[in-house]
């Protein structure tokens, strides 16, 4: 790709680095791409890195990280691209997947557009804002990591992300990162017909909590399945502890006993919300 190096002042050697990384489609890359594209050292490499950020041609994603910005732009200097794709890199793009409302959003199981973005993975990962967009890592264990799937987020670019079943799960186990119980019914309501109840069933019997257990069969009966022998599988596995339906809001609401769930929404209420 022939880099116009006059838009924003660049040296030839700065065009060449960019030339190579669109010719590569690295527009998302590393100290270590460059140092491996110009045969520098290190510091050669960050100096030219620090270059490329001040006259605009790419943005800082994380220390060692950084996104061309698009020629197109002109004289634009800030740039975040797909935020997927950065969250898939920032995770180290490997033993990830996006994940709760990002995957939601990504399955087309909600109506609003998403300020947060989820990524499961192995490693801790603190929380970080770029250029104002907020993504955030949820830990898991290797053992986790089922229920995915590749999923085209660019036209020459695929991301890791949590499978409808999966992404049910997640929301069920964890609600507070999906906007709370009646979103993720909402999500599930809105994709039921494209919904393997066998599937979910068989990932929430290998998370195995005792949480998702309930609330998995409390929403599937909510919304009148009629795989019962799936139902009845969960049923199987409950204990006498009670849980909340929603454990992101107050504990108060009626006890449900076939659940051992205390519904700190009401089914009145989850109904209403599908219907927005």
């Amino acid at each position: 790709m022939k880099y116009n190096s006059q838009t924003k002042n660049i040296g030839p050697k700065s065009a060449y680095l960019v030339a190579e990384l669109y010719e590569r489609q690295k527009t998302i890359f590393s100290v270590r791409d460059v140092i491996q594209i110009m045969g520098l050292d290190s510091n050669a490499a960050r100096a030219l890195t620090t270059r490329l950020v001040s006259r605009g041609v790419a943005t800082r994603i994380k220390p060692g990280l950084f996104i061309l910005v698009p020629p197109e732009l002109g004289h634009e200097r800030e740039y975040l691209g797909n935020p997927y794709m950065v969250a898939a890199e920032i995770a180290g793009g490997e033993n990830y997947f996006i994940s709760h409302a990002s995957a939601m959003e990504i399955h087309q199981m909600v109506t609003q557009p998403q300020l947060v973005v989820y990524t499961t993975c192995t490693k801790r990962i603190r929380p970080r804002s770029v250029l104002g967009t907020e993504f955030r890592f949820i830990h898991s264990k290797p053992k986790h990591f089922f229920g995915t799937m590749q999923q085209w987020v660019t036209k020459n670019r695929k991301v890791q992300v949590s499978d409808l079943e999966r992404t049910v799960i997640d929301g069920l186990r964890q609600s507070e990162y999906c906007g709370g119980f009646s979103e993720v019914a909402k999500g599930y309501w809105m994709r039921h017909q494209d919904m393997d109840i066998k599937k979910l069933v068989e990932y929430a019997l290998m998370l195995d909590i005792g949480a998702v257990y309930r609330r998995l069969g409390y929403l599937l009966e909510l919304f009148g399945t009629k795989e019962t022998d799936q139902v009845d599988l969960l049923r199987k596995k409950l204990t006498s502890t009670y849980m909340l339906l929603d454990p992101a809001i107050p504990a108060e609401g009626k006890f449900i006993a076939r659940w051992r769930l205390r519904l700190n929404v009401s089914p009145e209420e989850i109904k209403s919300i599908i219907n927005t």
